[in-house]
């Protein structure tokens, strides 16, 4: 596991429900990334590269299931941390793990679409808003990390995940446009997927704000 930077789960009571929480919200967000190195990589037809991306990202969402799982049950105790910290790290924990969801079935869709040719403005879109989204998860992550030890930044950076996210929105409408412009050269099979694909992108950035929301809520409380 990577170096523990979440202070604020050392500042609290160390228990294995905490530490099954720091992991699950590690892995959530490195689904995202895996989801942007998959879709840089299909548009520049490098298959293989994509390929196995995706799959990373499939074990990583796995992974993030099971951990959901075992810290809702460890959580639920009521022993990993006081009451009003509990409620909001499960929403937290929860959301993410809807994050990683939207991020598995945005995988799927561009695995569908390996061996389909998309025009380039379109795969430049689809790879500016999974760069955005990974931006977004970082965001959301910096300030998760600052919760105890820069609460006032923590809160700060909380709120920019939504600016971030309204960032994606744009860009959102933006591509579907592009939908009119190669409706006629793109088979109706190949758009709904495309369709699909950018809802579950703009679906993730949204579950980044909503978490954002939560980690707002921590870090006022610090």
């Amino acid at each position: 596991m990577e170096n523990r930077s979440y202070d604020w789960f050392n500042s609290h009571r160390r228990s294995k429900g905490l530490e099954l929480a720091y992991e699950q919200i590690v892995k959530a967000l490195d689904t995202v990334t895996w989801l942007y190195k998959a879709t840089k990589s299909f548009s520049e037809r490098n298959l293989n590269d994509a390929k196995k991306f995706v799959e990373n990202l499939y074990l990583a969402e796995e992974e993030v299931d099971k951990l959901r799982t075992d810290t809702f049950f460890e959580l639920s105790k009521g022993a990993a941390l006081i009451s009003d910290y509990r409620e909001d790290l499960l929403h937290v924990v929860k959301r993410l793990d809807t994050l990683a969801d939207h991020s598995k079935d945005a995988a799927r869709c561009l695995e569908i679409l390996m061996d389909t040719e998309i025009p380039p403005e379109l795969c430049q879109k689809i790879v500016y808003m999974t760069s955005k989204l990974v931006d977004t998860a970082q965001m959301l992550r910096s300030s998760i990390e600052k919760i105890s030890s820069n609460p006032k930044e923590s809160a700060k950076e909380a709120k920019q995940v939504g600016d971030l996210e309204n960032d994606i929105d744009t860009e959102y409408l933006r591509t579907k446009g592009l939908f009119i412009k190669y409706g006629t050269t793109l088979n109706c099979g190949t758009m709904v997927i495309l369709n699909d694909l950018i809802e579950f992108i703009e679906q993730a950035s949204d579950m980044c704000a909503d978490t954002a929301d939560y980690i707002l809520i921590l870090s006022t409380r610090e």
